[in-house]
């Protein structure tokens, strides 16, 4: 394989992203890209275009793609990136996606992994899901740090998220067929993509994406 090994995950919310990308840049040693991760960092470090972000949410408006993108370039010029990366939750858009060839070259991106999970399982997951509002765990409503509403890791408060509850949940799934889905069919046409059964036990959904990228020779 030519160059460093750069994959996007896709998937609706809900899908299993987060989890799936952690795993995977642990066990190829690539750098977990999460736009979510680099906005809050880049916010917290006070950068440049991190004072522009802060500017941005604060005036409550959407960050756009244009300064996204600058966030990601910056990101892969990091030197855990140095072997490549594992994109979570960018791109989000065509517009995205054709600038993200453009910085990585056509060839840059090595493969697109596709978690297909019905409509009604990821409604189910992201409506039960609290998350601690310091490190960012996540647990399910019938854990114990979801109900005392204290998290086992750090002792920060856990919170069921604005955009976990049922009208926001059918948003965002709304957002995605409009302005995501359309992607499945952009890396189809480059030869890249690979759809993985994401109903399934987290251990079973990585075996799967491991061995389409063997069957690839990515690993």
């Amino acid at each position: 394989m030519a160059g460093p090994l750069n994959l996007v995950v896709l998937g609706k919310q809900g899908a299993g992203k987060g989890t799936q990308s952690l795993r995977l840049a642990e066990r190829f040693h690539l750098a977990h890209i999460s736009t979510g991760d680099i906005l809050r960092g880049a916010v917290k470090d006070g950068t440049a275009l991190g004072l522009e972000v802060k500017a941005v949410m604060e005036a409550g408006e959407l960050v756009s793609d244009e300064l996204v993108i600058k966030l990601v370039q910056e990101r892969f010029q990091a030197p855990d990136a140095a072997r490549g990366g594992l994109l979570d939750g960018f791109p989000r858009t065509l517009a995205q996606a054709n600038a993200l060839e453009t910085l990585l070259g056509r060839d840059g991106i090595k493969l697109c992994v596709n978690l297909d999970v019905p409509i009604e399982l990821v409604t189910q997951r992201l409506s039960s899901r609290r998350v601690c509002q310091e490190c960012a765990t996540n647990y399910r409503d019938t854990d114990e740090s979801a109900i005392s509403g204290v998290c086992a890791e750090c002792g920060g408060q856990v919170i069921q998220r604005s955009d976990d509850r049922p009208d926001a949940i059918r948003r965002r799934l709304e957002f995605y067929e409009r302005d995501t889905a359309p992607l499945l069919d952009f890396y189809e046409s480059r030869g890249l993509l690979v759809t993985v059964n994401g109903d399934q036990s987290p251990d079973e959904v990585t075996n799967d994406i491991v061995a389409a990228m063997t069957a690839r020779g990515l690993a």
